[in-house]
């Protein structure tokens, strides 16, 4: 009966739902970090940081080297998460607008509560909702969870702050070791309920303002931290101009990564060793219920984290650092699981949503663009997608961008080109330069491979043409990254968007 979890087949949705009983249907737990890099857990190979629980976890699962965000941000990248949709779709992000409440209501935790699960949230919930696009904002969907821990915008690192979690204040004072008591406590009621169950958690930790439980402060005291390879500005002389005209260029000095390294990321990496220990807590709690043997855990992050590298600080342009995030899942009941197995499979934050309703037996929305992550799991060598885009519509003009990944390769369009700026491109072999080092796009050892990502390109282009959202301005932005288009003609057909 297992095999027939992993069915993407309408027509067979009803004989799934008939056969596969409550008892036989995996509990999920999904855990999802905010701004977490790559190099910063000891199973991506960093040895200056400390993350057992999570490297615990990575060997009796499966590590996912090629995981991307296909937006850096998270209020985007939450949606896609919930939804399965890429953000043109579910037009969700900051500066564009809310989800609505008809595209809320097919995502994962809605369906599969709907469907005989238990569900909970708590943390970060990171977007609202609203009954159409310039309608009156709803509150958040505390109702359609049985347990709820969530909390509107940011939330705060101060578990008393939070209206939904501050009755764990006096025991866990500090948010990220809440949500593990939160987890645990709603795993211990669930296993008395004889449904399956669905935990989703969004940590806080490590977002900004950097604030780390004072319980680990000597976690990291004293360590110096080896750079990265391509950190500072030396190693970012080559990416786009359009790229260095927001936030995310200056914030390499204002955020100290260039004169004070080790203290700041001893602070970050003292964040996410707090979540290692709510991980640790919600594990335990599974051991202790008894149902550690049927529930698949999910871990990943909205966006990764530039922690200086190329002399970029924060997130959302679609470079490795910002895009490429952890991966790790686990599922006791697979063969492949306790074999410490990596996969270099290419995977998106979009696959979540499908994965998770087809691991419940459920059918998938057609709407949904990712896949099931598990056939990966299955075999840890065949490969999900032939490419994913990455999308930037977030802050200023110039550093709006798409691009597309593959497994092996890289292009970026910057299409911004007023006064003092050209269209920019970039490709990179991410086989043989997996720190983007080199600009292949002019080198005539690549030709093939440009005109090959050009075409993936304008495929994504395509789609985001056909079914991008009518509100919240994404149509827009499918003239803008045309690339056959002149900047002239774009800046007058775009409304609002000038040529100066």
């Amino acid at each position: 009966m297992i095999f027939l979890t992993r069915i993407r087949c309408f027509c067979l949705a009803p004989i799934i739902f008939f056969y596969l009983k409550a008892s036989e249907k995996p509990n999920i737990v999904f855990l999802l970090s905010d701004d977490q890099s790559t190099y910063s857990l000891g199973c991506y190979g960093n040895q200056d940081v400390k993350s057992p629980q999570l490297d615990r976890l990575a060997d009796e699962g499966m590590v996912f080297d090629r995981h991307y965000d296909t937006t850096a941000i998270c209020m985007a990248s939450r949606a896609s998460v919930m939804t399965g949709m890429y953000e043109y779709k579910h037009g969700t992000n900051f500066g564009h607008g809310d989800m609505i409440r008809k595209t809320w209501e097919n995502t994962y935790p809605v369906i599969l509560r709907r469907n005989g699960y238990r569900t909970a949230f708590a943390g970060k919930f990171g977007f609202d909702l609203r009954e159409e696009p310039n309608g009156k904002r709803l509150p958040l969907p505390e109702k359609d969870f049985d347990m709820w821990g969530g909390g509107p915008g940011q939330t705060n690192y101060s578990t008393i702050k939070n209206e939904s979690m501050k009755h764990y204040a006096k025991d866990y004072p500090h948010s990220t070791r809440s949500y593990g008591a939160f987890g645990r406590d709603f795993i211990l009621k669930s296993v008395k309920s004889n449904k399956p169950f669905c935990l989703s958690i969004s940590f806080k930790a490590p977002h900004k303002p950097a604030t780390p439980d004072p319980l680990d402060d000597d976690i990291y005291k004293d360590q110096k931290f080896q750079k990265p390879a391509n950190y500072g500005r030396k190693f970012g002389e080559h990416f786009s101009k359009q790229s260095k005209q927001d936030r995310q260029y200056e914030r390499f000095h204002s955020w100290n990564y260039s004169d004070k390294y080790n203290e700041v990321m001893a602070i970050y990496h003292q964040q996410i060793f707090a979540i290692d220990v709510a991980v640790g807590m919600i594990r335990e709690a599974l051991k202790e219920s008894g149902t550690d043997q049927n529930t698949v855990i999910i871990y990943t992050s909205d966006n990764g984290f530039f922690c200086g590298s190329h002399g970029y600080g924060s997130k959302v342009l679609p470079y490795e650092e910002s895009s490429r995030v952890p991966l790790i899942i686990y599922d006791p009941r697979n063969k492949n699981s306790w074999k410490k197995l990596r996969t270099s499979a290419l995977t998106g934050n979009v696959d979540f949503a499908p994965t998770i309703l087809t691991l419940a037996g459920l059918p998938v929305p057609p709407n949904m663009d990712g896949k099931d992550l598990m056939s990966v799991y299955d075999d840890p060598k065949s490969s999900l997608h032939h490419s994913l885009p990455l999308i930037n519509v977030w802050g200023k003009a110039p550093t709006h961008a798409l691009g597309v990944v593959t497994e092996e390769m890289k292009y970026l369009y910057w299409g911004y080109a007023a006064k003092g700026f050209k269209s920019t491109h970039e490709l990179y072999d991410l086989k043989k330069d997996p720190l983007e080092l080199t600009n292949q796009f002019s080198s005539s050892d690549y030709t093939k491979a440009r005109k090959k990502m050009q075409k993936l390109y304008d495929q994504h282009l395509t789609h985001w043409k056909v079914n991008a959202v009518a509100y919240h301005d994404y149509q827009k932005f499918g003239m803008i990254f045309d690339r056959k288009l002149k900047w002239e003609e774009k800046a007058k057909r775009a409304q609002n968007f000038s040529s100066e």
